[in-house]
């Protein structure tokens, strides 16, 4: 009887299998790419001041890479990590939440993100794996510009 139990008890534990999902992710060296292209459209556009600040987060919002050039001014670094920020944490361009606000969300205020156009995320292989963010360019419409040019930069 021993026995049997014992053959019960072992046939009834099966091995439990997770999943793991593979992603990918942004390196250095990408983000440095990115922000190339971003700043030679924004160099043929004539942006102000040397150029704006533009900085790249990964998917999950960490700050990968951010240049600001010493000619602007020096809040538009941490509003462009900011906007780079928004648009990975919503997976969309932080425009839209902008608009939302504009439309009359204005809770949305107070969710502790920037709101403001200028984020756009990083696609590869329709997946979200970071964004762009672009501050201190001529016009908020032109940090969109510089930072859609960014975006559509081919990475591997």
């Amino acid at each position: 009887m021993k026995k049997l139990l014992l053959i019960v008890l072992c046939s009834s534990f099966s091995v439990v299998q997770a999943q793991i999902a593979t992603t990918k992710s942004l390196t250095l060296e990408s983000a440095k790419k990115i922000v190339n292209e971003a700043r030679k459209y924004a160099q043929s556009v004539n942006a102000p001041h040397g150029g704006p600040s533009i900085a790249i987060v990964d998917k999950g919002g960490n700050l990968l890479y951010l240049d600001r050039p010493e000619t602007t001014f020096a809040g538009s670094a941490m509003v462009a990590y900011e906007k780079a920020h928004t648009a990975a944490m919503f997976e969309q361009p932080s425009q839209k939440m902008e608009n939302a606000i504009k439309g009359g969300r204005t809770p949305l205020i107070t969710v502790g993100y920037v709101m403001l156009e200028g984020g756009v995320p990083i696609i590869v292989n329709n997946e979200v794996v970071g964004a762009i963010g672009v501050s201190g360019a001529a016009s908020s419409q032109q940090d969109v510009e510089i930072a859609e040019a960014g975006s559509k930069t081919k990475i591997d």
